[in-house]
């Protein structure tokens, strides 16, 4: 069993991709959560639930284009601007680093963060494309996030 958390603020607008992504994802072997802001508050399910692979989704201010998406690794967590949610992401994944087999953060550039309850064009675009993703299971496709000078 594999397990998606998708995490943000619907009410922000492109916040709300890894929302989007959990509600919309319906792949067998799947189980999906809208956590919004409080991904923290759905531990003891991940524990419960003991996935094979645990993946968290997220806007993330990653320099790129809208709707680009990269796999974010644990040693640069730091380095990215994420949306709202109330404890770092790097707690969070440290925290439940013993439940699963793996854990893959996965970060979707938005377009805007204003308030409002619809993703951007670029920001759906993306969000689908990860859920085809998930779908297929090419996840191991998307690029890693790097930092450049």
């Amino acid at each position: 069993m594999n397990l998606l958390l998708g995490i943000g603020n619907t009410l922000l607008g492109d916040d709300g991709i890894g929302c989007y992504v959990a509600a919309h994802l319906d792949a067998e072997g799947w189980t999906s959560i809208d956590c919004g802001t409080a991904p923290e508050n759905f531990t003891g399910v991940v524990r419960r639930k003991a996935p094979r692979l645990l993946i968290l989704v997220d806007a993330a201010e990653l320099g790129l284009l809208p709707g680009e998406i990269r796999r974010i690794p644990r040693d640069l967590i730091g380095s990215v601007g994420f949306g709202t949610h109330q404890l770092p992401l790097g707690h969070l994944i440290d925290y439940l680093s013993d439940v699963a087999e793996e854990i893959e953060l996965i970060g979707v550039q938005p377009l805007q963060r204003e308030p409002g309850e619809r993703l951007s064009e670029a920001a759906q675009e993306g969000a689908d494309a990860l859920i085809e993703m998930v779908k297929r299971g090419t996840i191991s496709h998307i690029p890693p996030h790097e930092i450049t000078m």
